[in-house]
């Protein structure tokens, strides 16, 4: 583990000072001597705190909530940097030299207890044969992030309930959960989503970029297929409920976002979205959405990708450069595995030739204060997109999401308050989705 050891330290690095005391105890001989450390701790503090500035005890006030809340991040698509030969989890990769945003000494760093790994395929053509191809690639991710926990049982393990998380932090291991990120690879056949399920995904995204079989998507320019959800769609969203598999509505189109609503009979999840009202972008809810969101007792689960964060000045050289990249690899659409690799690694070259701009977590931040204005402190949590672009100036990986829970403090939330955002109005959903299936069996 690498931390700041000063708050200049910590400055230089844009991340918050951790003092060790701060650090979320990860080892289990550790948490045997808690007790007596924080006991320790907090003579300590009384008089370390008399002799630091303002500005200091506020960046440890901030370090102290974020060690001890559970920290859920709802949706990074790390299963990409997976299937990267020469990536390994469990060392710490530069994120400057395609090193992808996670790993689990960055975890540590950041604090960050748990993650839903995203089981993402692309949209490609809606045919039996297609459906089959995906499927099978699904499967494929599944085994490589089971692989992965094997390998690293030492220090993470599946994550299948809300509990399960709370229990792995105390036994001083990082909760992995799994997510499907598009449903086009069930095809038409219903039971895969239980197949899904057994293999441990906990919530299913309707689409991706463009429309599928289920329904309709938000940045697609072509006409819709189902002007919303398609009928299909309506029986996946009914067994999904049945399972206690979470639906997830981001990516989907507005109108198919109402027609969930219509169906569903537990709270959703927006696992990767934010407000429109602050950036107006198709992926973002409007303010109706969000409402229609709170009344359905679900949660807006913000993403750091600064696209959706904030409306940034592009480079016409950047978007000219990444045009023609997807015009030569099919949109990314459609590729084989060894195709994907050469386009991943031509994206790569691209992005570090025209970076882009980024926004910061003030800008964020300023999500979270529009959502809570507009329908509470229950709605709302964290969801950050890491490995499928999310990215800000001040929060460039997981390592930094300590700046998060500090412009939170800076703005006047309570510890209680940003329990709920990190994990606590997630997990309210994931329990009455699971608790709702139960009582339907």
């Amino acid at each position: 583990m690498c931390l700041p050891q000063s708050v200049e330290q910590a400055n230089e690095r844009k991340c918050v000072f951790l003092p060790p005391c701060f650090t979320k105890i990860h080892n289990p001989v550790m948490k045997k001597m808690a007790p007596l450390y924080f006991v320790f701790l907090f003579f300590s503090l009384y008089f370390f705190n008399a002799c630091t500035s303002p500005e200091e005890r506020l960046k440890n006030k901030a370090a102290a909530i974020h060690a001890e809340v559970l920290t859920l991040d709802s949706h990074v698509d790390t299963p990409l940097m997976l299937m990267r030969e020469g990536f390994n989890i469990g060392e710490r990769n530069d994120p400057h030299d395609r090193g992808g945003k996670l790993d689990f000494p960055r975890m540590e760093e950041g604090g960050l207890d748990a993650v839903f790994f995203a089981v993402f395929l692309g949209q490609g053509a809606l045919t039996p044969e297609a459906y089959e191809q995906n499927h099978q690639r699904a499967l494929g991710i599944f085994n490589l992030i089971h692989d992965m926990l094997d390998e690293h049982q030492d220090v993470a393990g599946l994550a299948l309930t809300p509990d399960d998380a709370y229990r792995l932090r105390d036994e001083g291991r990082f909760a992995i959960y799994i997510g499907n990120e598009n449903a086009y690879p069930i095809g038409k056949d219903l039971s895969l989503l239980q197949t899904y399920f057994e293999l441990g995904s906990r919530y299913m995204g309707l689409s991706h970029s463009r429309h599928n079989q289920v329904c309709d998507a938000s940045t697609d320019s072509a006409p819709p297929l189902h002007n919303g959800l398609s009928e299909f769609g309506v029986q996946v969203v009914k067994e999904l409920n049945r399972l206690g598999m979470m639906v997830d509505v981001s990516h989907i189109s507005d109108e198919a976002f109402y027609d969930v609503l219509k169906v569903t009979s537990a709270p959703v999840i927006a696992s990767h979205s934010n407000a429109r009202a602050i950036c107006d972008h198709p992926r973002n809810l409007d303010d109706d959405m969000i409402i229609a969101l709170a009344e359905n007792g679900g949660v807006l689960q913000l993403c750091v990708l600064s696209a959706y964060v904030k409306t940034l000045e592009q480079s016409p050289e950047r978007e000219k450069a990444f045009a023609e990249l997807r015009e030569k690899w099919n949109n990314f659409q459609d590729l084989s595995d060894e195709e994907m690799d050469r386009a991943r690694e031509e994206w790569w070259a691209t992005n570090s030739k025209y970076p882009a701009p980024m926004a910061t977590v003030a800008d964020l931040v300023d999500h979270v204060d529009h959502v809570v204005n507009l329908v509470g402190i229950d709605y709302v949590g964290i969801g950050t997109d890491f490995d499928g672009g999310g990215a800000l100036k001040d929060c460039y990986d997981v390592s930094e999401l300590g700046n998060i829970t500090l412009e939170l403090v800076r703005r006047g939330y309570s510890k209680e308050d940003i329990r709920k955002i990190w994990s606590g109005n997630f997990m309210r959903v994931f329990r009455e989705a699971t608790e709702l299936a139960r009582l339907n069996e």
